[in-house]
């Protein structure tokens, strides 16, 4: 019952903040217990310098709630600790932190500079207990907590979020628990700019993960739409375009699924064999949106648009 969502502007950047927020809010009723955004920052200079965006969280919502009703456990003064230990071993692997913001007391976001290998960083980093990395990126910027759109929006003050293209999801919780680690989008970790949105369920996921696992990723959640981001991620690390490896994942995933990924220049879709799982989708000349529900991309326009279904084993890609 989940809605994904996505949007790209060709060649420009755009208020993808307040655009994506509006989509999803739209499908709120699809939703309604966590809602997440994978945005996109144009890439200025070189993609490959040594500046990264971090997003991370140090709590759960739930364990603030549960620390006022037990009264044993200072989970503020938790917080404080995780955040001196982030600090600490991003000095010890040399990373420079040139800005860090505290949108809410568990969630921070850290402009570093870094010149050793990403995987290292993040692994680090993720070994300290109540610590989640959600995204480390040169454009990505991942955000995703409890609530509605509109509420996440105000809470990291989004509303302005300038970039060339975004994602998001609004999370019915059914097979897992209602908190952030459960919540989309998903980061291909430790690959920078990659993430998933996705709406179905993958019936080999196990199989998918220790295969992967194997190959020796890393994966941070029990999610099965977690497999998709790295398994998207594996193959672009082999060489392949971003078309081609959606087009292995439509033979190589098994379920029902309609996903979005996306990089840092481009936005993809695939859907299974059945497309049981909707998407609706409006294509115009330097801007594209797709939902799960048409309502969703209406919210964007004042006038009549035509949209279109994409079809069984579809497979499309667009870059910015």
């Amino acid at each position: 019952m989940c809605g994904i969502a996505g949007l790209i502007h060709k060649g420009k950047s755009a208020n993808i903040g307040k655009e994506m927020t509006e989509m999803l809010q739209a499908m709120k009723h699809r939703g309604p217990d966590s809602t997440g955004y994978a945005l996109y920052r144009a890439a200025n200079g070189n993609p490959n310098d040594n500046q990264y965006v971090m997003r991370f969280n140090v709590a759960e919502p739930l364990e603030l709630a549960d620390s006022h009703k037990k009264g044993a456990w200072d989970i503020h003064q938790a917080i404080k600790d995780r955040k001196r230990q982030v600090d600490q071993r991003l000095k010890e692997l040399g990373a420079e932190i040139i800005s860090d913001e505290q949108p809410r007391e568990y969630a921070f976001r850290y402009v570093v500079s870094y010149d050793g290998e990403l995987g290292r960083l993040a692994d680090y980093i993720e070994d300290l207990d109540g610590v989640e990395i959600l995204s480390l990126g040169h454009t990505l910027e991942l955000v995703k907590d409890l609530g509605d759109a509109k509420t996440v929006t105000q809470e990291y003050n989004l509303s302005e979020f300038q970039g060339t293209h975004a994602m998001g999801h609004a999370r019915m919780a059914t097979e897992s628990d209602v908190d952030i680690r459960s919540a989309h989008p998903y980061w291909a970790y430790p690959y920078s700019d990659i993430s998933v949105v996705h709406n179905g369920q993958l019936t080999n996921y196990w199989n998918g993960r220790r295969r992967l696992e194997r190959k020796g990723h890393r994966f941070t959640s029990d999610c099965d739409s977690e497999l998709i981001a790295v398994y998207v991620a594996d193959k672009l690390d082999q060489g392949l375009d971003l078309e081609t490896a959606l087009r292995h994942s439509v033979e190589s995933l098994d379920g029902v699924f309609t996903y979005l990924v996306a990089t840092g220049n481009a936005l993809g879709m695939a859907k299974d064999s059945m497309a049981a799982k909707p998407l609706v989708l409006y294509e115009g000349d330097d801007f594209i949106a797709m939902a799960s529900e048409e309502v969703a991309i209406r919210s964007m326009f004042p006038h009549e648009i035509d949209t279109m279904d994409p079809y069984d084993r579809e497979v499309r890609v667009w870059h910015s």
